[in-house]
């Protein structure tokens, strides 16, 4: 196992990009909206925990709300069911928004107009980021949260694809 994940990871720069350029993100987001409805939605963001041996140094930190030893790893996914980022680099303890707020993703997306990801209410609200109203009134704002939350299951299922694969491999086992 440890071979194919080796191999995986020497290959993902190939496997897993942002849109970045003008030409990528408008594509991105006609991919979107063939697919689903949301405006200016190139993708979807959330965070997922994957169980790790506790570290000898500084182990504390990686102790997630649910008392096991994690790191929380943030990924954005396109219309396809498509890894586009992930950031591998945040332990347990770190919340999702924090994770987000320090993202290439984020530095990248933060100065463009008309693009947005799709993210639980984990996250705050910005320009490029759209998240659910945490009291909806009766109407919009209620039909606006059935989209998004109908959009973004998109990531959930990319995380249990992901974890089902590996399920045998213990850094998978959270």
């Amino acid at each position: 196992m440890d071979r194919v994940v080796n191999s995986i990871v020497a290959q993902s720069n190939e496997w897993i990009k942002f849109p970045n350029t003008n030409h990528e993100l408008m594509k991105a987001k006609r991919i979107w909206l063939s697919m689903y409805e949301f405006p200016t939605a190139i993708g979807v963001i959330d965070c997922t925990h994957i169980g790790i041996l506790i570290p000898n140094r500084h182990g504390d930190e990686y102790i997630n709300r649910k008392g096991k030893s994690t790191l929380n790893v943030q990924a954005t996914c396109d219309a396809r069911d498509m890894f586009t980022s992930v950031d591998v680099s945040w332990s347990g303890s770190v919340h999702d928004s924090r994770i987000w707020r320090n993202s290439q993703t984020r530095s990248q997306l933060i100065n463009i107009a008309n693009v947005v990801l799709l993210g639980d209410d984990g996250y705050g609200i910005e320009l490029c980021l759209m998240t659910s109203f945490r009291n909806p009134t009766p109407g919009a704002e209620i039909n606006y949260n059935k989209l998004l939350k109908q959009e973004r299951v998109i990531i959930e299922r990319c995380f249990g694809q992901l974890k089902r694969r590996f399920l045998s491999y213990s850094m998978f086992a959270a």
